[in-house]
């Protein structure tokens, strides 16, 4: 019996069985389809962080007051309270000295704004801030009607606004934005520059936004008691981006009085940090979704051997008349191992086919792109022939070390 004969034979024997084989192959789906479900919708997710948190332009940094990212742990967030706010004049110092950046550009932010227009008005979702002329390159936006702000806007204290395109979308549905007026918290706005939409990032919209030139932001909002604006940084190139980093942090260090020795008293983020951390927060999840995988794979194995081993005992007769006919005893264990290894690949290939769709099923419903772990798959389909081969070969050998004479008297 060579390979090919195995393979048919086994087939037939899972064909001849379908009950059995259902059953036995309902371990390992299970087994497989939690691992690259798990997989699948942490691979579609880490996409969709990935291009999420990529909210600067390249080769772009930030300076602020507050860390990037949730920072737990008793006291942890009262450390940042305590920090002073970066002020506008800090900013400007710091454009003042620094030599390595392109450009270095102001960013003041106030959530959770109305903003309306006659008698419509949007939802309390809107973000509002006080820019400098930079914040288009640094920021991936681009214009898709009227102007920005010239520097002499950005030191005037003229109330007026460039949009994002949600709120030209409720307010303006059926005509331009543009020289119409809107209304935030009481202050009239002139509207003279539309930003291009660009979609929603991690399940919310980017274009929930409205900026004004970072003076009036200032006049409007400058009794607040925390308000610390963010800095912008943009290096000539990536090759250059450590560098240019450590020069701003070595001003800001000097711009704010921090003591040799001492902590810095503001943080810097980056799209490439922010990932990082994100990979580092996902990767636990992996570990977690692989071990539990591992053990539910390890149970089904042991239900493998269990079917196999009843099988092996039912089919002693058929064993015999085999090696009666001359069949070897390679044979019959090549048989065997072939229906186990079979059987674990059936249920692999159903297991991961259940898992990926699942998967971005899922990740659909969080807006995370579509993903196929590749990666994933082939382990899977490793794991499943190694559990196969582990399990079946006890099986296997019994059959393969049965009398010929018992065998053929069995009933």
């Amino acid at each position: 019996m060579n390979l090919k004969e195995a393979f048919i034979s086994a087939l037939s024997s899972i064909r001849g069985n379908k009950l059995r084989a259902s059953l036995t192959l309902l371990g390992i789906v299970i087994g497989v389809f939690s691992i690259i479900g798990v997989m699948t919708l942490l691979d579609a997710l880490q996409k969709g962080i990935d291009s999420g948190l990529s909210q600067l332009g390249s080769n772009t940094f930030q300076v602020q007051k507050w860390p990037a990212t949730f920072v737990s742990g008793p006291g942890r967030w009262r450390k940042y309270e305590k920090r002073k706010p970066i002020t506008i004049e800090q900013g400007y110092r710091l454009k003042e000295l620094a030599n390595l950046p392109i450009y270095i550009g102001l960013e003041d932010w106030s959530g959770g704004k109305t903003i309306k227009h006659g008698k419509e008005q949007t939802n309390p979702n809107f973000q509002m801030a006080g820019v400098t002329t930079e914040f288009l390159p640094a920021n991936n936006h681009t214009l898709s009607e009227g102007r920005f702000f010239t520097e002499d806007d950005v030191k005037s204290t003229r109330h007026i606004a460039v949009v994002g395109m949600e709120l030209v979308d409720r307010l303006f549905p059926f005509s331009s934005p543009l020289d119409k007026e809107i209304e935030i918290d009481g202050n009239r706005f002139n509207v003279i520059g539309v930003l291009t939409a660009k979609g929603e990032s991690l399940g919310q919209s980017q274009d929930a936004l409205v900026l004004v030139p970072l003076y009036t932001m200032d006049e409007i909002y400058g009794s607040r008691r925390d308000r610390s604006i963010n800095i912008t940084v943009t290096a000539s190139n990536k090759a250059q981006l450590d560098e240019t980093m450590e020069e701003v942090i070595g001003l800001m260090r000097v711009i704010r009085k921090v003591a040799p020795g001492e902590e810095n008293d503001f943080d810097i983020w980056s799209n490439e940090s922010l990932i990082r951390e994100a990979n580092t927060f996902t990767i636990y999840f992996k570990y977690g979704a692989g071990v539990i995988s591992f053990i539910a794979l390890i149970a089904a194995g042991v239900g493998i051997m269990n079917i196999m081993l009843v099988t092996v005992t039912e089919r002693t007769k058929e064993i015999g008349i085999r090696m009666a006919i001359g069949a070897k005893r390679s044979n019959i264990l090549t048989q065997f191992l072939f229906e186990a290894i079979l059987l674990c690949e059936i249920g692999g290939v159903i297991g991961i086919g259940l898992g990926i769709g699942a998967g971005n099923m899922l990740g659909a419903m969080l807006s995370s792109p579509v993903s196929i772990p590749y990666d994933w798959v082939i382990i899977g389909l490793i794991v499943c022939s190694v559990i196969g081969i582990a399990f079946g070969t006890y099986p296997a050998f019994k059959a393969a070390k049965l009398n010929p004479i018992d065998a053929l008297r069995y009933e």
